[in-house]
């Protein structure tokens, strides 16, 4: 972070330092689930998320035990609107048998506020990260995604974001150049090649031309897959967090699931699309969007940063942001990905 920046930084303690594990016991209180005093904080930086344990089975068919996840939500990231859509979205997921961990109803409404918190509660759910390099699971999880996009192509987000270039792209851009966070030595450089990468995403973009426009998970890594083995109860991928959920072309939902050279994204990528096919037909025209999708993740990634930089957690866990070699770097790999987007995108 340059000098600048600091200087500007507001003296105010960060809304989260008021979040004690006595007020998150207090907010569930509120709605009628009394924590035994076992609190485990997840990791999570978006949000401040809790597993909690109750003091007895409060009989909620929808809790597998006395075990729940407490989320409360970042301070003006989303409206109350924003939320209860995502709230929304997940209860018409699982109204169609698909695996999504969803907020509980509780007292009527799955959105609840205390102390001028907003917050959630979900059933607790375990399981591992997915092991992609086995192509029954990704098939696996290929078809529990076309169900997916099939229920998100019922009806559009009227609330939620699209992603685009303008959301991903170019308002990342103005965060970042407003906020001063480039270094003077850095800042030229950047904007050159991020210059370059939009238009080149763009002429892809146009390219592939209209796609279907879906509400989607928005985030599909494997860390929010969570994989129960064969042989025990609720078996297979268990999708959670649905906090980044916009709308947008259906490979959004695919391509992070990829990983190592191409011939390895090769393989994996038509496992997840013959799995995909069994419950919906997937648009090949959408994989050409791969690299422009993975370019604007990566400028979007620094503004998400850059506008948390005052919660104390992310100085603390992201040290080298902000400094000279950091944007060097991204300037590395935006090169890259202009080259990228530039190459034969994969086939399935």
């Amino acid at each position: 972070m340059n000098e600048k920046n600091q200087a500007n930084a507001p003296a105010a303690l960060h809304a989260y330092e008021s979040l004690t594990p006595d007020r998150v016991l207090d907010a569930l209180a509120s709605v009628g689930l009394f924590g035994d005093g076992r609190l485990m904080a997840l990791s999570s930086y978006e949000n401040r998320v809790y597993q909690v344990h109750l003091e007895s089975p409060v009989g909620q068919a929808d809790l597998a035990g006395d075990v729940v996840v407490a989320k409360f939500y970042r301070p003006g990231r989303w409206s109350d609107a924003q939320i209860i859509e995502e709230h929304d979205f997940s209860a018409e997921l699982m109204a169609a048998e698909i695996p999504v961990v969803g907020a509980l109803v509780l007292n009527g409404t799955t959105l609840h506020h205390f102390d001028g918190f907003s917050f959630s509660v979900s059933p607790s759910r375990g399981g591992r990260r997915p092991e992609l390099d086995n192509f029954e699971v990704l098939e696996w999880i290929g078809r529990f995604l076309a169900r997916i996009h099939t229920v998100g192509s019922a009806r559009p987000f009227t609330q939620r974001p699209a992603l685009n270039l303008q959301t991903f792209g170019m308002t990342s851009r103005d965060i970042l150049l407003a906020g001063n966070y480039l270094p003077l030595d850095m800042e030229s450089r950047w904007r050159q090649a991020f210059d370059e990468a939009m238009a080149v995403a763009q002429g892809v973009f146009d390219s592939v031309g209209d796609v279907r426009q879906l509400r989607l998970h928005g985030d599909c890594h494997p860390g929010n897959i969570l994989w129960t083995p064969e042989g025990l109860p609720l078996a297979g991928p268990h999708f959670v967090d649905l906090d980044d959920a916009r709308s947008g072309p259906a490979v959004q939902d695919l391509w992070m699931l990829l990983s190592g050279e191409r011939p390895q994204q090769l393989q994996q990528l038509g496992a997840l699309v013959d799995g995909y096919d069994e419950f919906g037909e997937f648009d090949r025209r959408e994989l050409a969007l791969i690299e422009p999708l993975r370019t604007l993740r990566l400028v979007h990634y620094s503004a998400w940063l850059a506008q948390r930089w005052h919660d104390p957690i992310f100085p603390i866990n992201f040290p080298w942001f902000g400094s000279s070699d950091y944007w060097k770097g991204q300037v590395d790999m935006l090169v890259e990905q202009t080259e990228a987007m530039q190459e034969a995108p994969l086939v399935a």
